[in-house]
């Protein structure tokens, strides 16, 4: 039998002589599981979050896009492609050709991003899941068609009911001195109109890439990037090094979390910030852990000196309220994980807390999702907490109460 952990579960049960200390042990108990709760509720939502935006690149950000280390393009004729396509684990190989540019429809003008792909696009990307209006189709025969995000079409007051082209303009390489001259310009119908996400969509127009590169002055074989598209099994990171021994250092491999690197870390940042506020307030609350032991080891000095008789070794004694901390500090996370996780359940079932505000919204209800690991760090912070709370006091007061 463990001696200690048995003594100190009996003082937390038992009635004590003052009943404050019943009652502060209970608000220290209330306080951490309070802690507790907000940590595993707040997370489980940002962790929803960061999956709901993950699953939402995932319809237009490629497994591995394929950049070079300095400039903006590259010619794929002159490096050794055939070898990656021919690798087991890619499934589709798309070629890309990106700018900024000027959008003009009916009169009105909006600044936002061209992307030039080839006809395999349709089988790397989910964006055609994402339509509003029309249908996912770069071209009608010989004619080429465009996909616009909603952000651009809200900006240029555009709808496939309206049959008007749509004006793209790009600066014209080289030195032009002629204001009329500085821009190429071509039109270009657009066949449908997606809504991803809202930084996206108030961005990007998606073109043949021929309609881009021509509008660019680029040959049939420059590139912005190479995005490639991995069998379901394939293991990225695996992938990445060897598409890096093929082409060497001159090319950057970008998986997708590398792709949108800023977004994810100012997530991460954000988890990261809101997980050390309520840690901080966790330790604020843990303050109840000394003050409940200091009166618990007042009120048990009979007890110890009674221990002290029958022969109980001084670190003995500490260890009986040691464990009486650390009681109350794994029962509060228990009580707290218990209460966040079915709180985090009530929300996914049943949609409580429901998102505020006028318009469209891609999800109605604040995402949840409850990650173990998470958890596990939780209870493994509020416990080292508990054993720093606890033992200050515990070593203090009862060597001036041994000393006596």
């Amino acid at each position: 039998m463990n001696v200690p952990l048995y003594i100190a579960r009996r003082y937390l049960f038992a009635k004590k002589s003052h009943n404050i200390i019943n009652i502060i042990s209970i608000i220290s108990v209330i306080g951490v599981a309070t802690g507790v709760m907000a940590l595993v509720v707040v997370l489980s939502v940002f962790n929803g979050f960061d999956t709901l935006i993950a699953n939402l690149y995932s319809h237009i950000d490629a497994d591995l896009k394929i950049v070079p280390q300095q400039g903006k393009t590259f010619r794929i004729d002159s490096l050794p492609f055939k070898q990656i396509k021919e690798l087991p684990e890619v499934s589709v190989f798309a070629e890309v050709v990106e700018e900024n540019a000027l959008f003009r429809y009916r009169g009105r003008q909006h600044i936002g991003i061209i992307k030039g792909v080839s006809r395999n696009y349709t089988e790397l990307s989910g964006l055609g899941k994402k339509l509003k209006d029309g249908e996912f189709k770069l071209w009608r025969g010989s004619q080429p068609l465009a996909i616009m995000g909603e952000g651009v079409a809200y900006y240029l007051n555009a709808s496939l009911a309206h049959f008007d082209p749509l004006f793209i303009y790009l600066p014209r390489r080289g030195r032009s001195y002629s204001p009329t001259r500085a821009f190429n310009k071509k039109a270009i119908m657009p066949s449908g109109i997606f809504a991803i996400e809202q930084d996206f969509d108030t961005r990007y127009v998606f073109t043949p890439i021929e309609f881009a590169r021509n509008l660019l002055m680029y040959d049939s074989v420059t590139v912005n990037a190479i995005e490639i598209k991995l069998i379901p099994d394939a293991n990225p990171k695996k992938v990445k090094n060897k598409v890096q021994s093929i082409l060497g250092g001159k090319y950057r491999i970008l998986n997708r979390y590398q792709q949108n690197e800023s977004l994810y870390r100012t997530m991460k940042s954000e988890k990261f910030a809101i997980a050390m506020i309520l840690t901080l307030i966790l330790i604020i609350a843990s303050f109840n852990i000394v003050g409940s032991l200091s009166m618990l080891i007042i009120d048990k000095r009979a007890d110890v000196e009674t221990l002290k008789s029958l022969g109980a070794s001084n670190k003995l004694i500490q260890k009986i309220f040691l464990f009486e901390g650390m009681l109350i500090s794994i029962g509060g996370s228990l009580i707290g994980i218990i209460l966040g996780l079915i709180t985090c359940w009530l929300q996914i079932t049943f949609k409580l807390i429901r998102l505020e505000g006028r318009g469209n919204f891609i999800i109605d209800a604040y995402p949840v999702d409850v990650q173990p690991l998470d958890i596990t760090l939780i209870f493994f912070v509020v416990v080292t907490i508990g054993y720093l709370a606890a033992r200050f006091p515990v070593r203090l007061i009862t060597k001036r109460i041994l000393q006596q």
